[in-house]
């Protein structure tokens, strides 16, 4: 699933092209993937391009909304007097559209065409009003978002307040918790502050909530700068590939590399369930003998 960063890439890649475009025609090939009345989109002009999370929300003139998630293996693809296009790779970024992966298909008054392909069909569309926005059921469930300027380091420490049995990795990837952030850049964090994941988020000092708040941030900027993460699955918006973990990523996908730090090599381990990467001489792991259940991190 693409993260905050990959994501605001699409974002900024798509606003660039469809801003001030009016819907001339929706075409729904797979119901479930569009939520909501298309006429309500007819003749509406959009205005802008928001993102909340991992989301994108694109605004029409007369209040209306498309939020949109890719999930897994969704793709936004626009056809007009450039091609573009963002998120799961697949030859539909070349080949004629609409192809049997299109969900909707939105064309639009200069006759060009934004395609939200999506082979796993786990990805939706849904239409809302302004007001609905933050009422929504998905939005609702969102904490702050992770380069939102309303999200500082005391707003992490109350969250992680209200989850202090669970390890720091898995509630940094609560959304609850805090909005976009995903295995790459919990694992990049974790790294920056020197924290191990598997930390009980209730043992962390403020220091350490600090230090994980400016990672999360000093992380994600980054990949944004350099067109996102990639991966085996994700593209960037003009259909090259992010190349946060060749330039800047220091610990994922690099087990049996050297640490930049110290030079112990890097190691993978399993944490509730998501693969894992730490230095284990940078991110040591100490149990607490105060409490078994709570740990505290050597490696500060």
């Amino acid at each position: 699933m693409p993260e905050l960063p990959e994501v605001e890439t699409i974002r900024r890649g798509l606003e660039k092209l469809i801003i001030g475009k009016a819907v001339a025609k929706i075409t729904i090939f797979e119901k479930k993937s569009f939520i909501g009345d298309k006429k309500m989109l007819g003749n509406q002009k959009i205005t802008a391009l928001a993102r909340r999370g991992k989301a994108l929300i694109i605004g029409f003139g007369g209040g209306v909304n498309l939020l949109v998630h890719l999930r897994m293996t969704g793709q936004l693809v626009y056809v007009g007097a450039k091609r573009w296009g963002g998120g799961h790779p697949t030859d539909d970024f070349l080949n004629d559209l609409p192809s049997k992966h299109t969900r909707v298909m939105v064309e639009f008054d200069d006759g060009s065409h934004l395609y939200f392909n999506d082979q796993r069909k786990f990805g939706f569309i849904k239409v809302l009003l302004d007001k609905e926005i933050e009422n929504d059921s998905f939005i609702k469930r969102l904490g702050a978002d992770a380069l939102g300027e309303d999200f500082g380091w005391q707003d992490l420490k109350r969250q992680l307040a209200t989850h202090q049995k669970s390890k720091i990795k898995a509630a940094l990837l609560d959304q609850t918790v805090v909005a976009g952030v995903g295995n790459i850049y919990a694992d990049e964090s974790l790294f920056f502050a020197s924290v191990h994941p598997e930390r009980l988020a209730g043992s962390l000092s403020d220091y350490e909530i600090e230090k994980i708040w400016r990672g999360v941030r000093e992380t994600m900027r980054q990949s944004i700068k350099s067109g996102g993460s990639s991966l085996k699955n994700y593209v960037k918006a003009d259909g090259k590939r992010g190349d946060y973990l060749d330039l800047f990523a220091k610990v994922f996908h690099k087990e049996g590399s050297n640490c930049p730090r110290c030079q112990t090599k890097i190691i993978k381990i399993k944490v509730c369930g998501r693969g894992t990467h730490l230095c284990p001489n940078c991110q040591k792991l100490v149990i607490d003998d105060k409490s078994r259940s709570g740990t505290r991190n050597g490696g500060v």
